[in-house]
């Protein structure tokens, strides 16, 4: 693997702007601490993380993981005091947080482990990490460098932060449950690549949402956004009328296959390598040149790009380390059992027949048509697929199927919706043609019967010609022709 040599200087987005937040909401204690009290608390948080450490170094991961979360609750709480108290620093706390919470996604804690996942020892199943703290499951190495250490926390990215856990909020939760249905499919791809999960969350969440049928103004599709050529030269081909785009797994392979082309290309440079995925390849090499350590935010690289590439990249960033941390940022995304299943159908049936029957079966309250959809890309979701079809769906929809869309009311309902339509209303026949009006116009010198069409503008020379009688469009000064009155 490839060494990354750009370790970025790293600032901690959430403390900075969650304290002004948290200092007007706490209620004041009975005493004011000193300097010194909150500096005794960050020393006693500074212990607490080195004992996670021989925690988890010792092989017991899960009593270092608490010894670190309440390491990270001390510095927490002691910054929201430090920043009202005179003469603390509350950069010191800023660089302790920080530290901690990068070393809670793995990139201090621990050894990797071949056969399992990394900083925790722990067995793959055949569908991917085990169930893990959601922290923890997505450490992975960027060729050598974890995704943690090389996301610079400038104005950017914390902007782009905000953006998600505000206006892009929903549209961060929707991404979020539809990869957990899909991460069977999408994962192992970037596993195999070493690449992190979170940027491939990243990605998705930004260029699709989550949405395996997405097709955007410009004619990228899929879940990760290929344009047509690109999809084919990584093998997004046509199969059998299909458009593999639009297959979860093939679009995350293409997308490492990708990142992985283009990471060596900029040197592992991340952030240029996303904004090549948005903005194309050809146009970052010729704008980066041979100087492949230069900042994506450099002005010489920042300011020649469209206003689309530069939100683009750091909301990816911003989108991967929420994936990573949520807690830390007052985040709470829905547990989801992802666990991947089948079911053959008993009855003939749609995908929107099925929505209907299995209703939020698994506590799915907006309903299972956009899992089934990305799970089932090649199928239209109106087309009945026959008895005997096998599906893919999530394990947990096994039971609900067997209970709910078998036999009794609802598939019966299903049925009777989707066979449904509305009254066709034929268009009503176009007016017959009112009657055609005449006017004269008398011939000056000069005129051309082209001549005279093209003036009148409402009629055509073959049309005079004909009301006229007149032989090879002759016509003379002074004659009194019929025109057409203009429509």
């Amino acid at each position: 693997m490839r060494s990354v040599r750009l370790v970025r200087s790293l600032r901690l987005a959430p403390l900075a702007a969650a304290l002004v937040l948290l200092a007007a909401c706490a209620s004041p204690g009975p005493t004011k601490p000193t300097v010194t009290a909150l500096y005794a608390q960050l020393d006693q948080a500074t212990q607490g993380y080195e004992t996670a450490l021989q925690q988890v170094r010792a092989g017991n991961v899960a009593a270092g993981q608490q010894t670190l979360n309440q390491a990270l609750d001390t510095v927490k709480n002691a910054s929201v005091r430090c920043g009202s108290t005179p003469g603390c620093d509350t950069q010191r706390f800023f660089s302790a947080y920080d530290h901690m919470l990068r070393a809670k996604d793995g990139s201090s804690i621990g050894d990797e482990n071949d056969d399992g996942d990394p900083q925790t020892g722990m067995a793959l199943d055949q569908h991917g990490p085990a169930v893990l703290p959601e922290a923890q499951r997505s450490v992975t190495l960027l060729h050598g460098q974890k995704l943690s250490e090389l996301i610079a926390m400038n104005g950017a990215v914390k902007a782009a932060l905000q953006m998600w856990l505000t206006q892009w909020r929903p549209n961060l939760i929707d991404a979020w449950i539809s990869y957990q249905y899909m991460r069977s499919e999408m994962w192992p791809a970037y596993k195999q690549a070493d690449l992190p999960e979170a940027l491939l969350f990243g990605i998705m969440a930004k260029e699709s949402g989550g949405k395996v049928h997405a097709v955007s103004r410009s004619g990228a599709a899929g879940p990760l956004q290929f344009m047509y050529a690109t999809g084919m030269r990584f093998g997004l081909t046509t199969d059998d009328g299909f458009d593999m785009r639009f297959d979860p797994a093939a679009s995350a392979r293409a997308n490492a296959e990708y990142m992985d082309e283009q990471l060596a290309v900029f040197n592992d440079n991340l952030e240029l390598t996303i904004g090549a995925y948005n903005t194309g390849e050809g146009r970052m090499r010729r704008l980066v040149g041979d100087d492949t350590k230069v900042s994506f935010y450099d002005p010489r690289i920042y300011n020649q790009l469209s206003q689309e590439t530069r939100d683009y990249v750091p909301s990816v960033l911003a989108a991967a380390w929420l994936f990573l941390h949520p807690d830390s940022y007052n985040l709470r995304f829905p547990k989801i059992d992802g666990a991947p299943g089948s079911i053959t159908l008993k009855r003939p049936a749609s995908l929107s027949e099925l929505t209907v029957c299995l209703g939020s079966a698994g506590g799915m309250e907006e309903g299972w048509f956009r899992t089934l959809r990305n799970l089932n890309p090649r199928l239209d979701p109106q087309q009945e697929q026959p008895a005997g079809a096998v599906l893919q769906v999530p394990k947990l929809l096994e039971q609900p199927y067997a209970a709910r869309c078998e036999d009794g009311p609802w598939p019966i309902l299903a049925t009777d919706l989707h066979n449904a339509a509305a009254p066709v209303v034929d268009d009503p026949p176009p007016p017959p043609p009112g009657p055609v009006g005449v006017r004269r116009y008398t011939v000056r010198r000069g005129d051309t019967l082209v001549g005279i069409v093209r003036k009148l503008r409402c009629s055509s020379v073959q049309e005079v010609a004909e009301m006229n009688h007149l032989h090879h469009q002759h016509i003379s000064v002074g004659q009194a022709l019929k025109v057409p009155e203009c429509r």
